[in-house]
């Protein structure tokens, strides 16, 4: 009898800390549904001086982020002066590492412009897949690359420390999925919490806006 009471007694509380979370759950998802953005509990340290950062996380792999490439590609021609994009590939598990190193060698050869549109194109035009450095070698050997110079890039420890940075940050952020983007390093929002694409970019600069007026504001 006793140990049936004790039972009954975890199942109640078990019952009542889901009841708990989930009120807890669905009350947070109500206010960032009205705000369209997350604030984070904690500000994290950007690496842009005086300038507004804007970070998107993003996977190769992963059909929204390449939908929403070119939403993006448009803001950047119109963004504000005082803002600076970073872009940071997400690593949530081991299938995500090589898409990572892969932005960080082209980074690191300076072949950007070469390598990240051209890449999402390959994965969701023609249907490739790069799960390795075989054959991320052989993408940017058709990219103008030499293999010897992406070896060297690949197996670098600037590339290496980049990668695990990410995963760091993805971390800290409590990254969940992409794209998503995280402004000045206090504020969240991706589709879901926004609510589109256009939605994400005006969430950016309204908050962004009121960032770089704060900063002017306590400027010396």
């Amino acid at each position: 009898m006793q140990k049936k009471a004790i039972a009954d007694e975890k199942k109640t509380l078990t019952v009542f800390i889901i009841a708990l979370l989930l009120c807890i759950s669905l009350s947070l998802n109500t206010v960032n549904a009205a705000d369209k953005y997350i604030k984070l509990p904690l500000r994290a340290y950007t690496h842009t001086g005086d300038k507004i950062e804007v970070l998107e996380f993003f996977w190769y792999g992963c059909s929204h982020c390449y939908e929403f490439e070119p939403v993006i590609e448009q803001w950047l021609d119109d963004k504000a002066e005082y803002i600076e994009f970073v872009r940071m590939p997400a690593v949530l598990g081991a299938s995500w590492m090589p898409y990572a190193r892969a932005y960080y060698v082209a980074q690191h050869l300076d072949v950007l412009d070469k390598i990240h549109r051209p890449l999402f194109d390959a994965i969701h035009k023609e249907n490739k897949r790069f799960t390795d450095k075989k054959s991320l070698k052989y993408f940017f050997e058709a990219q103008g690359v030499s293999a010897d110079v992406f070896d060297r890039a690949y197996d670098s420890k600037d590339v290496q420390d980049n990668v695990r940075y990410a995963h760091s940050m993805g971390q800290r952020y409590g990254l969940k999925g992409v794209p998503a983007i995280i402004v000045n390093g206090q504020y969240a929002t991706s589709a879901a919490i926004a609510g589109s694409y256009d939605n994400i970019i005006d969430v950016i600069n309204t908050l962004a806006e009121a960032e770089n007026a704060a900063r002017v504001k306590l400027a010396p």
